[in-house]
């Protein structure tokens, strides 16, 4: 079975016209009514070749291809359909429509797996309009709560739980009871580094994700004229915050070349001429591929922020917590040798960032495919992967969703 390349890409440009901003950028962050767009013309291309649709209570979308049996544990393939602010036309939604061609060429090919075969797009993969990211997928796996979720808020007030009730009320869908735990998850996802396109490889074999660690820290100083008090007698929390961050670069981020350690989202109060400010809030995201070594360096960070806060006063919540996983050898297996089938050149790496199969892999073996993107460039417009990259991707997850639901 071959999938349509043609389609695909296709259906990857329209899609990218949903939120699409300056630069071939695209805008359609979780739960808005961008995302709900798309919804909508997945629901299209799904019923056009007569595929089941379902939501569940977390946001999250499913398009299903029934198998012989309903009461098995299904074989679910996907991804996200969100974008960051600033986003491009491939992370994401390449494994998410990736998945809908596969249960497409199926379909076609009028053959019925023993398992229901489930293309989905996780709810707030992002976390850039509702922190943390991964959300959809969490709650599937039992990490999260609903209620903590739902009750979690944007920065104009809006809360999760407000967002879904109007993305369900604007594309209403049955609720999908979907067996657990599943069979297996795949995940096709562009690489959002450079190792496959210095290695002229096609298909990433991903062995698992980096374990990551992100705080919100809050400042507190005093407001005072700029002119008139002394230096001495400052409580400057932009003072603190560039001691903070010179300390955790040199302790934390050079700690060893395995450490990936980013500060970012800064507001700052009154961020005005002539006045000292006295607010600021900021968020850390910090990784590592060792879980020790995440412990240690988690620990040094939190050590480091209360003892250059002075003399401001600090607070600091974890955000999220994700020690590094791996991804079942079996399911690799099974993707490299379709990889070699295919002729395609594969190379196993390790996932950087973070992404939904983080979550799956807790429940069930799963698995990612990755494919190179120019330059390493993600969560940006310039963000670009190749047809002939984006067509083997898609036809190696159809090879290993094939032998894994008994077609």
């Amino acid at each position: 079975m071959i999938i349509n390349a043609e389609r695909l890409w296709q259906r990857l440009m329209r899609m990218a016209q949903i939120g699409a901003i300056a630069g071939d950028g695209v805008n359609r962050q979780a739960l808005s009514a961008e995302e709900a767009a798309s919804w909508r013309l997945m629901i299209d291309w799904a019923q056009a070749s007569d595929l089941e649709v379902r939501r569940d209570a977390a946001g999250n979308l499913f398009v299903i291809l029934p198998g012989t049996d309903r009461r098995a544990a299904p074989l679910l393939l996907g991804s996200h359909l969100d974008s960051q602010p600033t986003g491009g036309r491939f992370d994401g939604v390449y494994g998410v429509l990736a998945a809908l061609e596969v249960l497409t060429v199926f379909r076609e090919r009028g053959v019925q797996p023993a398992c229901d075969v489930v293309a989905v797009s996780w709810m707030n993969e992002e976390g850039s309009r509702f922190a943390p990211g991964m959300m959809g997928s969490s709650l599937f796996a039992g990490a999260r709560a609903l209620s903590a979720v739902r009750a979690v808020t944007d920065e104009a007030g809006c809360s999760v739980g407000q967002a879904l009730d109007a993305l369900h009320r604007a594309v209403p869908l049955a609720l999908y009871a979907c067996p657990h735990p599943p069979a297996a998850y795949l995940e096709a996802h562009i690489e959002q580094a450079t190792q496959l396109e210095r290695a002229g490889a096609t298909i990433g074999v991903v062995s698992g994700i980096q374990g990551k660690v992100t705080w919100q820290v809050t400042l507190r100083g005093e407001r005072g004229h700029a002119g008139t008090v002394p230096m001495a007698q400052r409580r400057d929390v932009l003072r603190s915050f560039t001691a903070i961050a010179q300390r955790l670069y040199e302790e934390v981020g050079e700690a060893d070349p395995a450490v990936m350690l980013t500060i970012g989202r800064i507001e700052m109060q009154p961020n005005a001429p002539s006045v000292i400010p006295d607010g600021l809030t900021f968020r850390i995201d910090l990784r590592h591929p060792d879980a020790g070594q995440l412990t240690a360096l988690t620990a040094t960070a939190e050590r480091l922020m209360n003892e250059m806060a002075s003399p401001c006063d600090i607070e600091f919540t974890r955000l999220s917590e994700a020690a590094p996983n791996d991804f079942s050898p079996e399911l690799q297996q099974t993707i490299a040798t379709s990889a070699g089938e295919r002729g395609y050149p594969a190379l196993s790496v390790l996932s950087a960032a973070g992404h939904d199969a983080r979550y799956l892999a807790t429940i069930c073996p799963s698995a990612m495919i990755f494919i190179p993107c120019r330059a390493g460039i993600s969560h940006a417009p310039e963000e670009w992967a190749e047809p002939e990259a984006v067509s083997a991707g898609a036809q190696v997850l159809l090879d290993v969703a094939r032998r894994w639901s008994g077609l």
